[in-house]
């Protein structure tokens, strides 16, 4: 043996100093190679959905309810199922409706029959993992209790008395709602083994602060970063070009809110600029999108939406002309003619929409005003400074990455950057000239200096790159050929708005395209995928692509796109029988789907089904637990050959 493979041994003979331990553990992880996969629930493009999110996640994309159909499908009608399933997605909702509308013998009643249902699913979401797992997936609280009433016991003659008993307990001591609450976590957190979110929690809906401390909970997860988390983890570090395209979005959409009530972010110094600079200015192209906001505070919207558009055209013409090798022209308010108020672009002449741009001055039109300088850095601090939002991006820097291969899918948001004849793109950052795998892991390591390096420099370097990024025809998560921000807000002519997609979108039926893609992140044969979000799917698109190889699963969670979707997103359900795709439509509300048993109309196809069930021996996690046998195989070998001495 090598010395590397001599220590690694000696240290491994620490965790199991016996042969008696090495063959016992080894007895184990072959036990658990041959249990089910666990499964697998993918989302994508929340933007911001609280409600929505929420729901689609109690509800494991309807795994909960077939789970529920499966141990009660022949015994139950349709309308006990679904208040099985509500009581589950909502225990303390349901618990308090109930009591509402029962009487007290009622109630004891309702919480006998209850709590036995909830134990058969429990026990049946249960019997694909090991009593160790489960026992660790347990609430505190009950963990003794839930794990006497799922486990069976042979040994006890009347097993009906017994359990009775321990129910009849439950209710006599007060601890009913307590106990269904804890059995209903216990299912959702069972039926669903593993989370991954395909970017984008963060713009234009109004929850995304309340997303985040949902995700810190879950039991396991990872991220893939959308742009919008790129935006939101910039503006978090400072970087001001994020910082005004944060609070640009968040105005665009009448959603102010999240950045002074969810953060704690103090806008008041933005708002004065904006009531003074733009008090008796229209502000016409710069209304509110979605649910209009009444009177007063539509119009100091409006004001600090044009405020700070304004202000972003000079940081970003600023930024890209300090970042030369960046290759961006933001130049806008450099090419306007004042006098005429209209634009030069790409040789052609268009009229502005708005011309009020007094603190625009034409011989130096992206110099920033003191008093525009004096707002920005105090939308800097504010950012800076706020606890809650770095606590949230700490979690996506940990939890996050621009990609991630996970048992046979790449998963990541936007695309790979590719030339128009499907090969890979070279892209230069900072010097280096990378494609494919080695730009996404170049990019990646650029974010966290951004927050990590001690070199000012090199860190300032990483803070820039997050709102490259963002905007940039190369980049892996923006996916276009610009930009049309500034164009959509100054210019009514529509082809100037149309913001072209990159040649990635063009090849995703091209077998040869999809399959080089998978090679480069190291996925090899016919049960490998790529799944990603970014563009919606929309009416008369189809998610899934190259035959089932690639899945687009952005169908429109975000209510700002289901106009043009028809449908409110796209999930993907991976189990140990294959791939299913689930679309989902509207939710109403959670009121709704307590007060009536309704939830999330939703219609699945498998994408992939397999012959024969997936167990753990064939996941990721197999591969490591087949190493670790590996290893200790050779301990064994240690042992007993006398190259080792057990430590008796």
């Amino acid at each position: 043996m090598s010395k590397i493979e001599d220590r690694y041994l000696e240290r491994l003979s620490q965790l199991y100093p016996t042969i008696a331990a090495a063959s016992t553990e080894i007895i184990n992880l072959t036990s658990i190679l041959n249990l089910p996969k666990g499964t697998e629930h993918f989302i994508t493009d929340i933007h911001g959905e609280y409600e929505a999110f929420s729901h689609v996640l109690r509800n494991g994309s309807g795994a909960v309810k077939k789970k529920i159909r499966e141990v009660f499908g022949r015994t139950l009608s349709s309308g006990e199922i679904d208040e099985i399933a509500t009581l589950i997605y909502y225990p303390t909702e349901k618990i308090a409706l109930v009591k509402k509308e029962s009487r007290d013998f009622d109630m004891e009643n309702w919480y006998q029959i209850m709590l036995y249902r909830l134990i058969e699913v429990c026990r049946y979401a249960a019997s694909k993992y090991t009593r160790s797992k489960v026992r660790k997936a347990m609430p505190a609280d009950f963990a003794y209790v839930i794990e006497e009433l799922i486990t069976e016991k042979a040994d006890i003659a009347d097993k009906e008395a017994y359990y009775d008993a321990i129910i009849r307990t439950i209710i006599s001591t007060g601890r009913a709602d307590s106990c269904i609450k804890a059995l209903a976590e216990l299912i959702r957190r069972l039926v669903v083994d593993h989370l991954h979110i395909l970017g984008d929690i963060y713009d234009r809906g109004y929850g995304p602060d309340d997303i985040m401390d949902v995700l810190m909970d879950y039991h396991s997860l990872d991220i893939q970063w959308g742009n919008h988390d790129i935006l939101w983890l910039g503006a978090a570090c400072g970087q001001i070009a994020c910082i005004c395209n944060v609070v640009r979005i968040c105005a665009r959409y009448g959603n102010l809110d999240l950045l002074e009530e969810g953060y704690g972010i103090n806008i008041l110094p933005l708002a004065r600029f904006a009531s003074k600079t733009y008090g008796s200015d229209p502000c016409g192209p710069f209304g509110v999108k979605g649910e209009a906001i009444d009177g007063d505070e539509n119009e100091l919207n409006i004001r600090i939406h044009k405020a700070i558009s304004i202000i972003q055209f000079k940081v970003e013409a600023n930024l890209a002309a300090t970042r030369s090798e960046y290759g961006m022209d933001k130049d806008y308010l450099g090419k306007i003619d004042y006098k005429r108020g209209v634009i030069t672009l790409d040789g052609s002449e268009y009229p502005l929409s708005d011309t009020a741009l007094p603190t625009v001055d034409p011989a130096d039109p992206n110099k920033l005003s003191d008093a525009e300088k004096y707002v920005v850095e105090r939308l800097q601090s504010a950012f800076l400074n706020c606890k809650r939002l770095q606590k949230h991006m700490e979690f996506l820097l940990r939890k996050g990455s621009l990609y991630t291969v996970y048992n046979g899918n790449l998963l990541f948001h936007g695309c790979v950057p590719l030339e128009e004849d499907g090969s890979f793109k070279e892209v230069e950052v900072y010097g280096k000239k990378l494609r494919g795998r080695y730009l996404y892991d170049e990019l990646d390591s650029m974010v966290r200096i951004a927050y990590f390096s001690v070199d000012e420099e090199l860190r300032e370097k990483g803070r820039d790159i997050l709102w490259w990024i963002w905007c940039n025809e190369n980049s892996p998560l923006f996916g276009k050929k610009k930009m049309a921000t500034f164009e959509r807000y100054m210019i009514s002519d529509p082809a100037t708005h149309k913001e072209e997609k990159t040649p990635y979108y063009k090849y995703l039926d091209d077998v040869k395209v999809v399959e080089r893609i998978l090679s480069e992140f190291g996925l090899e044969g016919e049960h490998t995928h790529i799944v990603n979000g970014h563009v919606p799917v929309k009416r008369g698109e189809v998610p899934t692509r190259c035959g089932g190889r690639v899945l687009v699963i952005d169908g429109g969670f975000s209510k700002a796109y289901q106009g043009e979707t028809g449908i409110a997103g796209y999930t993907l359900i991976f189990n140990s029988w294959g791939l299913r795709l689930v679309s989902h439509m509207p939710f109403t509300s959670m009121e709704d789907a307590v007060m009536s048993g309704t939830d999330i109309h939703s219609d699945s196809v498998m994408v992939e089904q397999y012959s024969g069930r997936l167990s753990i021996g064939d996941t990721d996690i197999g591969q490591v637990l087949k190493d670790n046998i590996t290893d200790l195989e050779k301990l064994l070998v240690a042992y007993r050959s006398g190259v080792l001495n057990q430590r008796v």
